[in-house]
């Protein structure tokens, strides 16, 4: 076998199987502890990360984002820390994204060099006693042995999926734990009810850790409250901190400023057992927002006289702040009294019901008084007949989904056009030369994690474009 990064992702690749019908069957965490002993590292060993443990359904990466670019900024002026782990998912465009340190993506070189470190001590075939671990499994393991190897300062971890079974979740002694904006999602696995959802990320408790949370509708502050009381953690609600800036472009959309507020509540709450005699100045917290990025996420990307607006939002509560966050940037930068040409982009093949995130958009939409004249169906396809190695996505698409999605939005507003494209880089060029024909247009690109990504790989692939 050959030991280059080509390989180590085929390998990785290999791991990925169907989606569970139950959780009980997809328990992450269940031999998480004994494949790590493999590795030579032990629980104890996680201790050692310092680490900053962040569960939710909406807005865990853009915290685990932002947490991180302030401890940067912090270091940057004191000095410590020094090495920042950074463990997220799903990625954009390489699966490199899921394992930064300061802010960047370890190198294919590093990658390859820990994954067969790995890779080699861990069971290949499943026995009675020791399963295989499976393609988040395998990554979270990569990820464990990568910051105790590069002895990081702090390691920041948004987990896969719930909490109480995920496999993150063999961190026994977390520092600080965060709880973001607990929603309808993953319903199947986790509800069926939102008290049922929040029972899972509250999970990630531990005792002797602090822990933060959003502000939660009722039903889930009160669960939230419950397992903190069962494990003996003081949890605190976070609102809106005044300290943010109001003129920050990364805080525009609303519920930025409500994950950044939270991210800063962590890093303080850190600081003040690691560094408990350099908190945060205003110039750090600045500059940590300044420097803030999260790809995909209420990004703007200008080509010529198109403006693309992504965001992955993929749940009914994600899908309305999206909306909220385009009407208010297309109507703020309106200059003329011609309205722009605005497009819809959009793709969800999974359980999740993609009529009800339609509708959603939707009513969305109506509530801000924009109207969509082209909506583009579309799948998460990049190109015909190619797939990146590092875009591991099954085919899922069904002319039926497709076309039941069509029957919905036409009974939602009549009056757009849709229209479908069997790949992501057609409805591009599809929304292009719509654009062509009306002077500009306006495009957002939502519905989907794998569409906003692949859509973005092509985009950033452009020359043409201008990041905003």
């Amino acid at each position: 076998m050959e030991r280059n990064y080509e390989e180590a992702i085929r390998c990785l690749n290999s791991r990925k199987a169907s989606p569970k019908p139950n959780l009980d069957d997809m328990r992450g965490s269940d031999d998480m502890v004994k494949w790590l002993e493999l590795l030579g590292h032990s629980v104890e060993d996680l201790n050692d990360l310092n680490a900053i443990h962040v569960a939710g359904t909406n807005g865990k990466g853009s915290t685990c984002a932002f947490a991180a670019s302030f401890l940067k900024a912090h270091g940057n002026d004191t000095g410590y820390p020094r090495k920042i782990g950074l463990y997220t998912s799903p990625h954009m465009k390489n699966i490199r994204e899921r394992i930064c340190i300061n802010g960047e993506p370890i190198s294919k070189e590093h990658f390859t060099m820990r994954f067969f470190e790995i890779w080699n001590k861990l069971p290949s075939q499943a026995t009675p006693t020791l399963d295989i671990p499976r393609y988040l499994q395998l990554l979270a393991l990569l990820s464990f042995h990568t910051f105790i190897e590069e002895k990081v300062d702090v390691a920041i971890y948004e987990t896969h999926l719930g909490g109480e079974f995920d496999a993150t979740n063999i961190i026994r002694t977390p520092l600080v734990i965060a709880v973001t904006t607990v929603a309808m999602d993953h319903v199947s696995l986790l509800g069926p009810t939102i008290q049922g959802i929040a029972w899972h990320k509250a999970g990630i408790f531990k005792s002797g850790s602090l822990a933060f949370s959003t502000s939660q509708v009722p039903e889930v502050a009160t669960v939230l409250e419950q397992r903190a009381a069962e494990k003996g953690v003081v949890l605190e609600f976070v609102s809106v901190d005044p300290a943010l800036p109001t003129n920050a472009a990364a805080l525009k959309p609303r519920v930025q400023r409500i994950n950044c507020s939270l991210a800063l509540a962590v890093v303080r709450a850190w600081l003040s057992v690691k560094a408990p005699k350099g908190q945060s100045s205003m110039e750090d917290i600045t500059r940590g927002i300044e420097q803030f990025s999260w790809p995909g996420r209420y990004q703007q990307i200008k080509e010529r006289n198109f403006q693309w607006f992504l965001d992955g939002a993929h749940n009914e509560l994600s899908l309305r702040y999206t909306v909220e966050w385009f009407a208010e940037t297309v109507t703020k930068n309106q200059n003329t009294t011609a309205t722009a040409t605005r497009i819809l982009i959009f793709s969800q093949f999974s359980t999740r019901d993609g009529t009800a995130l339609l509708r959603s958009i939707a009513e969305s939409l109506q509530d801000n008084n924009i109207q969509m004249q082209y909506v583009i169906l579309t799948t998460y396809d990049e190109r015909d007949g190619q797939t990146r190695i590092d875009r591991n996505v099954k085919k899922r698409f069904s002319a039926e989904v497709q076309e039941r999605y069509a029957e919905t939005w036409g009974s939602l507003d009549p009056t757009a056009t849709v229209l479908r494209e069997r790949t992501i880089e057609g409805a591009l060029d599809r929304a292009r030369e719509i654009g062509d024909q009306n002077n500009g247009m306006q495009a957002l690109v939502t519905g989907s994690l794998h569409l906003v990504s692949g859509a973005l790989y092509l985009l950033e692939s452009d020359d043409r474009i201008q990041r905003l």
